[in-house]
Parts: C-alpha cells; sequence; structure tokens
C-alpha cells in the first residue's frame, strides 16, 4: 500500500491538469484537422488544410510579426527594467525600500480590464491627462490609436505595467540575496557600478533572471489579449492583434475553428521551440549557488 501513496497524492492534481490542460490540448490538436464552425452537427476532415491556409494567410505573418514585435517590448519593459530598477534599489542607493516594494506592487492587484480603461482615458490623444498637459508646450500627442507601431508600444506599456511590481519584487529578492561583502568589496576597490552590475550582480542572480525570462514570456501571452479587446479589437487593420488574438476572432467572430485551433496549433510549437533554444543556450551560462 506505502509503494501507492505517492500516486494517491499525485491524482488530484493530474486530474485537474488532465481535464483543464491535457484534454483541451489534445481536442485542439484534434479540431485543426477539421472544418468545423460550431453549429454544424458534424465535422468535415480537411487533414492539413487548416495548416496550409494559415501558413499562406499574410493576415498571420502580419500577427506573427506584431506578437514578436510585442515579445520584445514587454520583455524590455518588464524584465530587463526591473532588473536595471533592482539593482539600482538594492544595490547603488540602499534606501526606502519599504517604501517603494509596495508601491511597485500596486499594480499586480489590478484588474487589467480596470487598467485597459484607465490608461485609454489617460492617453487619450484629445482629453487626455497628458495630451492636456502636452497642449501647455504646445505639443500634440499622436493619434496612437491609428498607427501600428504606437499601438503595440502601448499595450505592451500596459501589460508591463502590471506585471512590473512583481518581477522587481522577485528580481529584487535575488539582488539584496548576494553576497554583501563582494559587492563591498568592489566598491572600495571603486569599481565602476555598471561593472558591478555585468559582473557580478548579474551572474550571481542569473538563476532567477532565467526563471523571470520565460515566466514574463508566458505572460505576455497571458495578460495580452484584454488589452486588445478592450482597447483596439486588433485595429488598426490588425496592427495591434496577436496570435492568440487572432486564434480568437477566427473562432468566435468568424466561426472557423478548425483555422482557430491550427493557429493555437502553430503558437504552441512556436514558442515551445522558442523556450527551449533559451534552455539550451541561455542555462549554460546561469549561476546556481548548489
Amino acid at each position: 500500500m506505502k509503494r501507492y501513496i505517492g500516486y494517491i497524492y499525485l491524482a488530484p492534481a493530474v486530474i485537474l491538469l488532465g481535464i483543464f490542460v491535457f484534454y483541451p490540448l489534445i481536442y485542439t490538436i484534434y479540431l485543426s484537422f477539421f472544418d468545423w464552425n460550431m453549429v454544424s452537427p458534424t465535422k468535415d476532415f480537411v487533414g492539413f488544410a487548416n495548416y496550409s491556409k494559415v501558413l499562406t494567410d499574410p493576415v498571420f505573418h502580419k500577427v506573427l510579426k506584431n506578437t514578436l514585435v510585442y515579445t520584445i517590448l514587454f520583455v524590455l519593459l518588464s524584465c530587463v527594467v526591473p532588473y536595471i530598477v533592482s539593482f539600482l534599489l538594492g544595490v547603488v542607493v540602499e534606501k526606502w525600500q519599504n517604501f517603494y516594494k509596495p508601491l511597485f506592487f500596486i499594480p499586480a492587484v489590478i484588474s487589467l480590464v480596470v487598467a485597459g480603461m484607465v490608461f485609454t482615458w489617460i492617453l487619450n490623444p484629445v482629453s487626455g491627462p497628458i495630451a492636456i498637459l502636452l497642449g501647455h508646450f504646445g505639443l500634440k500627442l499622436p493619434m496612437w490609436m491609428n498607427f501600428q507601431g504606437w499601438v503595440i508600444a502601448v499595450i505592451a506599456g500596459i501589460t508591463a505595467w502590471k506585471v512590473f511590481g512583481y518581477n522587481f519584487i522577485v528580481i529584487f529578492a535575488a539582488v539584496v540575496g548576494i553576497d554583501r561583502e563582494m559587492i563591498e568589496a568592489a566598491k572600495l576597490d571603486r569599481v565602476p557600478m555598471w561593472r558591478i552590475f555585468f559582473k557580478i550582480v548579474l551572474p550571481m542572480s542569473s538563476s532567477t533572471g532565467l526563471y523571470l525570462l520565460v515566466m514574463t514570456i508566458v505572460q505576455g501571452l497571458q495578460y495580452v489579449f484584454t488589452p486588445i479587446k478592450i482597447i483596439t479589437r486588433g485595429g488598426p487593420n490588425n496592427g495591434s492583434a496577436n496570435v492568440i488574438y487572432y486564434a480568437y476572432q477566427k473562432a468566435f467572430e468568424m466561426y472557423k475553428v478548425g483555422e482557430s485551433s491550427a493557429i493555437s496549433v502553430l503558437t504552441l510549437i512556436i514558442f515551445a521551440v522558442f523556450l527551449g533554444l533559451i534552455f539550451k543556450f541561455v542555462e549554460k551560462g546561469v549561476y546556481y549557488e548548489n
């Protein structure tokens, strides 16, 4: 009986994963080989035709490019910037830490729906507070919702604002956990701060940094749907849509479930390969204390 205790403890988690993760994944792969509109009682088997349509679809190429640009911006804003801020507050300044930590973490508990509405008002090019402030200096806030580059940057900024606090707390804990004698010795030797960051802090906290990088990419894909749905609905001309939102449009607006499933499967494959490359090449330089 004792040999089965471990399996009994694992059973609830395995059952939940099976119901909410593995079954939907397998069913999505299954649907990607059929032509179905969610209304018809029958599904027409089309083989790889859905994949062929998606891979030759210029809109898919565009939203894939949007996803890449958004991911790069999101990683910079919610992974690189918190790293730098953590270094500044944990090593350079070392004051008011108990004030800044909760202040930065507050956005993490705010709904993205609320954040999207608030930022839409703040960044209103006509009557928003930023537009009014710039008007006093003879400047105008661009109509960012009409330009592809601007709208992706704004959406990346909103989602990064949401996760910034959590990422900051995680990496800050890693930075302040580094042996202070090493950092103080470098300061006494008048080593420049940028060298302390790249030669001591970054390598010594690289294991947490790798975790943060992977989680940031995953969170970026999860969170971006909400601001796109609320603010832009994929516009202008699919300029802000990404692969997640495009899959949603295919299924629930165009009723092309097979193509939507194919997009989802291709997205899974692309990011699985991307994360695999990160673990293969980036993890080699990661420092583990033990």
